[in-house]
């Protein structure tokens, strides 16, 4: 394989976002190091700018239409990695700016923290434009490496420590996974690009190696049954990180997931969507069962997370262009309800010291606006009208009916129902149960800031949903030879549907 040694301006063009990104990297450090009496919350907001103005070159590339590939077409910019970079970045932001009350936690080592998360922002970036296996297995690392160390961040909480441990023994063995994967698909085809696979003859070796990666990647999205290391990791990990873990990496992994299955793999899609359909069923049935019986806040939403994982395998189960039209739209919901959810949950945790599900009885009293708030989250993480998770269900649904997919819709509408018993848990907490104590509850600036946000996503999404719908189909349009591209969604007549 080979590659230009030399870079000229266009192409530092495309590299354009993860340079700010890294040179903004650099000044955190050095801010930090030289001001070491800076208040949290100035070196938080630093790191947003940062952040932003990512965000905003990324938009600009979207709206200008840049496109390109580098060294190799080992790193390609196109409107699918725009979309995951604008959604890990977006969901970074959002984590960081609820973390401000949470950081006074950290004995030690408050810069470092903003530094890690967005030097795995920035890895995960790299992973939305891996267009090999060599560069995905580096960039997924990169990202993982803070992770590892954010896990366990507070240092003399044991349940920390242990979270930290059990994720990086488990990273490792997925890394391995990974490695050993890559290994085997080289061998057989002596290819490393996705695209360059295409013609590859299906061979044991190769289908091991396949499988190998789709395990690493089940790992990162924490798919059943490669989900073990969620639950005691979302529990023991500061609440902020346990957000962060529950939404960018995944959008990471699902850019990959979608290049190695529709290209690299799109002559042999009756075969990987039957492991998709197992792994999704598996997913939601299994997420949504155990949920029902937990009894704190963060392991509840690690289960309903692996539940949700579950119905965005359904898009990409379907193995074609609506279905992964419809799961971008999806995780854009899940993104707000989630984000949402747990920023609700770092405001009680501070308020009140707890996480656990009966420590919610009557929040409703106690502050009406992170009860409200709650329920619009729950509500649209079980898929409830006109809430921006219902239109997201409707979309992933409607693809696997339009390919015949019964079972795994009927198993999807069962777990709905499940889902919604749990999530009504919750509620009756928040306005049935009568209160321990009546004293209301103070929410920061920054949290509601992010609360804010996340309803507005979650509203504006269900009741208008056309601009992200026209976003997410242009932005998946690379695969728009696998299905009818003119092919459209039966949605009610106040949405406007895919392809429309």
């Amino acid at each position: 394989m080979t590659f230009a040694l030399t870079i000229s301006p266009s192409d530092l063009l495309l590299l354009l976002p993860e340079i700010l990104l890294t040179l903004w990297l650099c000044l955190i450090l050095i801010i930090d190091f030289s001001f070491p009496r800076l208040r949290n919350e100035q070196l938080a907001f630093f790191s947003i700018a940062g952040l932003a103005a990512t965000l905003g070159c990324l938009a600009w590339f979207d709206i200008a239409d840049i496109t390109g590939s580098l060294f190799g077409n080992m790193f390609v910019l196109d409107g699918m990695a725009l979309f995951f970079k604008m959604f890990i970045v977006g969901s970074t932001i959002l984590v960081v700016l609820s973390s401000i009350d949470f950081i006074h936690r950290f004995k030690f080592f408050r810069g470092e923290f903003y530094f890690l998360v967005v030097m795995s922002a920035l890895g995960m970036m790299f992973m939305a434009s891996a267009n090999d296996l060599l560069s995905v297995f580096v960039a997924l690392e990169f990202s993982t490496l803070g992770l590892y160390v954010l896990v366990s961040y507070l240092r003399e909480d044991m349940a920390s420590n242990e979270a930290g441990v059990k994720f990086f023994i488990l990273g490792i063995f997925a890394a391995a996974l990974l490695a050993y994967g890559i290994s085997l698909v080289y061998g057989e085809t002596g290819k490393l690009v996705f695209s360059d696979m295409t013609s590859a003859q299906a061979t044991p070796g190769l289908a091991i190696g396949f499988l190998l990666i789709f395990a690493a990647l089940g790992f990162k999205i924490g798919a059943v049954p490669f989900h073990s290391w969620i639950p005691d990791t979302y529990h023991g990990s500061p609440t902020p990180v346990t957000a962060f873990l529950s939404i960018a990496p995944k959008g990471a992994a699902f850019a990959i997931l979608l290049r190695m299955f529709f290209v690299s793999l799109a002559t042999f899609k009756p075969v990987w969507i039957l492991l998709l359909v197992a792994t999704s069923i598996l997913s939601m049935t299994y997420g949504n069962i155990v949920a029902i019986a937990q009894k704190n806040m963060k392991r509840l939403l690690a289960y309903s997370g692996i539940a949700q994982i579950g119905n965005v395998l359904i898009g990409l189960a379907t193995g074609t262009k609506m279905g992964s039209d419809a799961m971008l739209f999806y995780l854009l919901t899940y993104l707000f309800a989630n984000l949402g959810a747990f920023a609700v949950v770092i405001a009680v945790s501070e308020a009140i010291g707890s996480d656990e599900i009966n420590d919610y009885s009557g929040l409703g009293r106690r502050s009406p606006f992170l009860a409200f708030s709650m329920l619009i989250f729950l509500l649209s993480l079980a898929g409830v009208p006109p809430l921006a998770g219902f239109i997201g269900k409707l979309y992933i649904f409607v693809a696997a009916v339009k390919e015949g997919l019964y079972l795994l819709i009927t198993v999807g509408l069962i777990n709905v129902v499940i889902s919604m018993y749990y999530y009504l848990i919750v509620v009756k907490k928040m306005y049935v149960t009568e209160p321990h104590d009546r004293s209301p509850l103070k929410v920061s600036g920054s949290i509601k800031a992010v609360v804010y946000v996340c309803l507005a996503g979650t509203l504006a999404i269900g009741i208008y949903p056309q601009p992200v719908t026209d976003w997410v189909v242009s932005a998946i349009m690379m695969f728009s030879q696998l299905a009818d591209p003119t092919a459209s969604l039966p949605v009610p007549p106040a949405v406007v549907p895919f392809g429309g």
